[in-house]
């Protein structure tokens, strides 16, 4: 199951291995939870793996220069610019996370044909 979903994560990038890293998967799934713009260095903060606000500056970068995010200016304060994943980046986290939750349940209806597991301590 977690091969499965990890090649999903990697089919969300159409094969562009550099975005295959926990960092990566910090900054859009929590940009994704946001559900809209966020604040670029809030989205920097996302990254929990990354000690250097410069490093994260970087992924977020690169992440905007590849179409994964597009950026603009902060409508609530011209002091800022805010992220957000493109409207096609959108739509591949959409489709990945309900192949993900499509693979627990598979999983879930392999382990209940099994019978019955036991006790957890």
């Amino acid at each position: 199951m977690t091969d499965r979903i990890g090649m999903s994560w990697l089919k969300v990038f159409q094969g562009q291995q550099e975005f295959y890293s926990a960092d990566y998967w910090d900054l859009l799934t929590g940009i994704w939870r946001a559900g809209g713009p966020v604040r670029k260095t809030d989205a920097t903060r996302m990254m929990r793996g990354l000690k250097s606000a410069q490093t994260a500056g970087k992924y977020v970068e690169a992440a905007i220069q590849h179409g994964i995010l597009s950026e603009e200016e902060n409508p609530r304060d011209a002091r800022s610019r805010v992220v957000c994943l493109t409207p096609e980046m959108l739509e591949r986290l959409d489709e990945f996370f309900d192949q993900a939750v499509g693979e627990l349940r598979r999983s879930h209806k392999i382990l209940q044909s099994k019978g019955p597991l036991p006790e957890e301590p």
